[in-house]
């Protein structure tokens, strides 16, 4: 934060929009929490974005505006102006007082006067400095300001990193700037409610200036215009229109006393700045400083373990020979770590070409080597001295990789994995900074690389990693010249290293270690294993279900035409709506949509379906088809891998706050399995040859932990007895005996178990079960009347959350509710129902990791042949020889059943068949 006049001694005055960063930063983030609750994202990225701004441009005087939040002369002029504006949100009106100290701490001078808004601030300022021939940046991108703009002042947009000069004001208003209020005024503006001309938008307020020059010239010429209905509204309007005028115009004159010497640039104080940090728990920015003050000596604060300074000069050097990267390796091996990322060819679907690898070994430090391409390996940049191969340079790097005693760090381990494996190279030991993030701060924010550059280190990627970005966009990069691509691709490594810093502390302060090394960082090697073995798909299947699919929906067309009494597109929720709610005047059970067009979601088709009319039932039948069909039975086939003749997805490991693996492209988790439709689906996955696929499915876990973790003794006895947990709720709450409990009432039983886990409301259990809503409350109290110790925990685990933020699994898991304590209804609401939840679910997540990276270890010894092919949630799926399924049964089971004792056993059911539908128990309870 070094304050410097320009070199011919001219000030540059930067006024920064504090107002408009506020509201900017706090859109911006998502939601965080300081230790005792109140919510600090729109300080942390105000302060941020202020940094940002000092840091890039070291304006020599600088000053931030704030509102009043009070009336203003405006509204003397126009009682109505900006009337209509909504309050802030709850979660953001304690923030204003602490973006205040925020701007105090860092040393920034800031200003505000009652009876005058931030604009007319700045407008004064920009005319004081202007009389002094002073340059000026307004920092903002508020339109109203536009009318500042000239030679000597440009507005820059800290989100945009875009300058706006007079060039960019004519290019959005087709007028210079000093005819913007011209426009503002005619057209008015809605938000501030400016009245303008009735009927008169943008477009045509920007040519009428440019016709008649000004907008006084067109309103004493209004008699002129040619279009009766604008003629009449400018007469009519005149004395409206020059009202708008005059709320637009900045007044230039307020009565402040501008002192330039008092708004010089100036280092903050560490014993200001530092506990204002602490107490907001702005780890990030307060290793920054502490370093920075440490290393000036204006502190004795000790160094954060972050490698985060304030100023890290940044060194990213493209290397050419194999020469260079020998030396280079041998500082790596000296220091014991180092990060790296790759740059990948997207044009290669099958086998992604390796085109560029980037390494770090220190702050601010990076290489990159571009590799030539597959095509052309020796005139990539038409430099010979840049025609290094993969095959050579990654050759040369395979002892450092597979080196044991050097830590490599990533931030996507599995497509690393993935990428390298060509090449026969296995990362040896490796810990991948998205996952130590999503592990300390699951649920605060995402944890790819972008996110964290800007959460954490307060900077923005170049480019992001190649998983992250379109194969356009890394297509341009590839292109680019290799000083591009060694600033990109070193700055990724680069911001690597540095996050690992950050986390990796974290771990053992929050008693994650275990968590961490055990569950997380062991099972991403599984997963890569998983997703490179694939699973067998039969392709004729799918093509014979699709043609069935085909013929069905065909039928069902035909039908659904007949019952509306004439054809219409299915698809189109707008065109439904007026066949359901017009033509065939059914009982409208919704609101219309934002469009104005009728509601036809499923909730609503199936409330019609229970009054009993048939079309509806049709609709959702046809969509049902129709959804199996394009994301099924059509799209399966063309993720076949030709090479393998299998399906290989990918797990997503850091996306589900509940420690939830996902699966995409494709999505191998989310197949149907409550219609016949759907289940048969699963026929298509089949075993190779010989061998069979080999089901072990956890037991009704969520309904175990919960009777662990809430001492629920009456579900503990039932479990550990094998008597039907839902027969038994259902006997228990309807006061029937156990052997006359029917399939319906079984029914209400499990949607009240399972609905019970999940939060559910009153509301939500009626559809679920379909009674009234008051029967639906009856059912919940008396659940709770049988298992008190369920009402207890659902009430102490809220309790938890709100004064921690967070709640936690059985493996110290913590899932972050950031939104607990809003006072939004609907927002706190949600989070309420997570908590509950989230300790089963995730409990589920980390018992079934565990498992999965214990029998890892155990099937090359044990069953050299058998392969874990999938995990969908409470389920493994295997795939192995016929003659060994038993033993392998065996040992899946205890594995599983014994990964944590709890105070009830954990059950598994085992199968096994030629194809995932089509299975036979081998070891059930």
């Amino acid at each position: 934060m070094t304050s410097t006049d320009t070199a011919s001694g001219k000030k540059h005055l930067y006024l920064i929009d504090g107002s408009g960063f506020i509201f900017r930063a706090y859109h911006a983030l998502p939601p965080m929490t300081r230790a005792d609750n109140t919510p600090v994202n729109a300080v942390y990225g105000y302060t941020t974005m202020l940094l940002k701004v000092i840091e890039e441009h070291s304006p020599s005087h600088l000053v931030v505006i704030f509102d009043a939040a009070r009336k203003n002369f405006r509204n003397d002029l126009y009682p109505d102006y900006k009337a209509h504006r909504p309050p802030p949100p709850d979660d953001l009106i304690p923030q204003f007082a602490l973006v205040r100290e925020a701007t105090e701490a860092l040393g920034i001078p800031q200003i505000q006067m009652e009876g005058f808004e931030a604009d007319d601030l700045i407008a004064t300022y920009v005319r004081v400095a202007n009389e002094q021939g002073e340059k000026v940046t307004i920092v903002s991108s508020d339109k109203d300001l536009m009318q500042l703009v000239s030679d000597d002042v440009t507005m820059f947009d800290a989100m945009k990193n875009k300058s706006i000069g007079p060039k960019e004001v004519a290019e959005k208003f087709g007028v210079p700037p000093e005819k913007v209020i011209d426009i503002l005024a005619l057209a008015g503006d809605a938000s501030d409610n400016i009245p303008g001309a009735p009927g008169i938008g943008p477009k045509t307020a920007t040519t009428l200036i440019n016709e008649y020059g000004s907008l006084e010239s067109l309103l004493e010429r209004a008699g002129e215009i040619k279009q009766p209905k604008r003629r009449q509204t400018l007469i009519d309007f005149a004395d409206q229109i020059r009202i708008s005028k005059q709320l637009v115009s900045l007044d230039a004159h307020v009565p402040i006393d501008i002192n330039f010497d008092r708004i010089l640039s100036r280092q903050p104080q560490a014993d200001v700045l530092i506990p204002f940090l602490k107490e907001q728990n702005f780890k990030s920015l307060l290793t920054k400083f502490s370093n920075h003050f440490a290393a000036n000596g204006d502190t004795d604060e000790p160094s954060t373990n972050a490698p985060i300074h304030t100023e890290i000069i940044t060194s990213y050097t493209c290397l050419n020979s194999l020469s260079a990267l020998q030396n280079f390796m041998d500082e790596m091996v000296k220091k014991g770590s180092f990060s790296f990322s790759l740059e990948t060819d997207p044009t290669h679907t099958q086998q992604k070409s390796i085109r560029g690898i980037a390494l770090s070994h220190a702050l601010g430090q990076a290489i990159y080597i571009p590799f030539a391409s597959i095509s052309d390996e020796n005139s990539l940049f038409d430099q010979p001295q840049t025609g290094l191969t993969a095959a050579e340079v990654l050759s040369t790097l395979k002892p450092l990789l597979q080196n044991k005693e050097v830590l490599k760090l990533v931030s996507d381990e599995k497509s690393i994995r993935h990428a390298l494996a060509p090449f026969s190279i296995s990362l040896k030991p490796v810990e991948d900074i998205s996952t130590l993030s999503y592990v300390v701060e699951n649920g605060l924010h995402g944890h790819d690389l972008k996110t964290l550059a800007s959460v954490k280190l307060s900077e923005d990627l170049i480019k992001e990693p190649t998983n992250s970005v379109s194969a356009k966009v890394q297509t341009q990069f590839l292109d680019s010249a290799p000083e591009e691509q060694t600033k990109a691709a070193g700055q990724i490594a680069d911001f690597i290293f540095r996050l690992y810093g950050f986390f990796k502390p974290e771990i053992s302060q929050h008693q994650q270690t275990f968590l961490y090394e055990n569950l997380e960082r062991r099972l991403l090697p599984v997963l890569f294993s998983m997703e490179h073995a694939g699973i067998k798909i039969c392709p004729q299947a799918l093509k014979k279900m699709s043609d069935g699919f085909g013929k069905r929906l065909q039928d069902l067309e035909a039908d659904i035409h007949e019952a509306a009494g004439k054809e219409f597109n299915i698809a189109s929720p707008k065109q439904l709506g007026e066949v359901l709610f017009e033509d065939l005047k059914l009982p409208i059970n919704s609101k219309k949509t934002k469009s104005g067009s009728y509601s036809t979601g499923q909730e609503v088709l199936e409330q019609l379906v229970v009054e009993g009319h048939h079309l509806p039932e049709k609709i959702l039948e046809w969509r049902q088809i129709s959804k199996l069909k394009s994301t099924y039975t059509d799209a399966l086939p063309t993720s076949i891998n030709p090479q393998t003749g299998r399906i290989h997805t990918t797990f997503a490991t850091t996306v589900a706050s509940t420690g939830r693996l996902s699966s995409v492209n494709p999505n191998l988790q989310n197949i149907p399995v409550r219609t016949p439709e759907g289940r048969h689906i699963r026929s298509a996955f089949i075993a190779d040859k010989g061998n069979v696929l080999l089901s072990a499915d956890y037991s009704q876990i969520e309904l175990r932990l919960l009777a662990h973790i809430a001492q629920i003794d009456p579900l503990k006895v039932a479990f550990s007895e094998g008597t039907d947990i839902h027969s038994l709720t259902a006997s228990q709450m309807f006061g029937i005996p156990l052997s006359e409990v029917d399939s319906d009432t079984r029914r209400k039983a499990k949607a009240i178990n399972f609905g019970i886990i999940y939060g559910i409301s009153a509301f939500g259990l009626a559809k679920q079960v379909g009674c009234a809503r008051h029967e639906a409350r009856d059912y919940m109290q008396t659940y709770f009347e049988k298992y008190p110790g369920i009402k207890r925990y659902m009430d102490a685990t809220i309790a938890f959350a709100r004064k921690n933020g967070f709640v936690e699994t059985l493996y110290n898991r913590r899932i972050h509710l950031p939104q607990i304590n809003n006072k939004n209804p609907s927002l706190k609401a949600f989070s309420e129902r997570a908590a509950i939840n989230a300790p089963l679910q995730g409990s589920q997540a980390d018992i079934i990791k565990k498992a999965m990276v214990q029998l890892a270890s155990i099937l090359p010894q044990k069953h050299p042949k058998a392969r874990m092919l999938l995990q969908v949630h409470d389920e493994l799926l295997f795939e192995v020889s016929e003659s060994a399924a038993s033993a392998l049964a065996k040992t899946v089971q205890s594995v599983m059943e014994n990964t944590i004792h709890l105070s009830l056993p954990l059950t598994v059911d085992v199968k096994a068949g030629l194809n995932w539908e089509t299975m036979t128990p081998l070891i059930s309870e």
